[in-house]
């Protein structure tokens, strides 16, 4: 899942307004953006795959210390702690440790039965929802507007760059979208791959903080 992911983070800075966008950005994506880094130094395992499923072609092969169950709860739990450590702000901080586990539950419904339950067992699920491209695209496409609406409803302008810092972020995660459903396999090269994950997490992630901060809550 790519947009459902960053939808609920949109969708978060309702019940948790102290807390930015970039960090909620960062908090549902962790997993993901720890992942390459991981695969780089042969720790997790992936093969490109083309036709793996209707809508990606990576085969993961093995990845239980980042998109394990268990591993989520731990890493929210880093996440959350370390947020309450910067910001003593409980509520906040249970917020972003939510969000970085809620990153399992969105994959648990668009994977197939690759996501390990445990770091070392050997049960895997995922209901398959990536084997249908229209399914895939309503789900996620249904999960990102509704996010990105109460975010919109609950924050406003303060002045121009928040309103076309916003409609840029929209604009950019579509034509992502759309690449990620309809382009060419990446390469099958694990530097490549993190290069290109680093250059859109690095686009996505600055735009957040962007918009966020020429808006405000109301």
């Amino acid at each position: 899942m790519f947009l459902g992911h960053y939808g609920l983070a949109f969708g978060a800075k309702k019940i948790a307004p102290k807390v930015s966008l970039l960090t909620l950005f960062v908090a549902v994506e962790f997993v993901d953006i720890l992942w390459p880094f991981l695969l780089l130094l042969d720790v997790e395992k992936v093969k490109i795959h083309p036709g793996f499923t209707a809508v990606t072609p990576f085969e993961f092969v093995h990845y239980p210390f980042t998109h394990s169950l268990v591993m989520g709860v731990v890493w929210g739990l880093v996440c959350g702690g370390i947020y309450w450590l910067f910001q003593k702000d409980i509520r906040s901080s249970i917020i972003v440790g939510l969000a970085v586990l809620s990153h399992w539950f969105l994959d648990f419904i668009v994977h197939v039965p690759d996501l390990p339950l445990t770091p070392f067992g050997g049960i895997k699920v995922g209901i398959g929802l990536w084997n249908s491209l229209p399914l895939t695209m309503l789900v996620e496409s249904a999960i990102f507007i509704a996010g990105v609406w109460i975010y919109f409803k609950n924050t406003r302008a303060i002045n121009g760059k928040g309103k076309w810092g916003l409609f840029s972020l929209i604009g950019f995660f579509v034509i992502a979208e759309i690449f990620n459903m309809f382009g060419p396999p990446p390469e099958d090269s694990i530097p490549a791959l993190l290069g290109s994950f680093v250059v859109l997490q690095a686009i996505v992630l600055g735009l957040a903080y962007f918009t966020d901060q020429n808006r405000e809550t109301i």
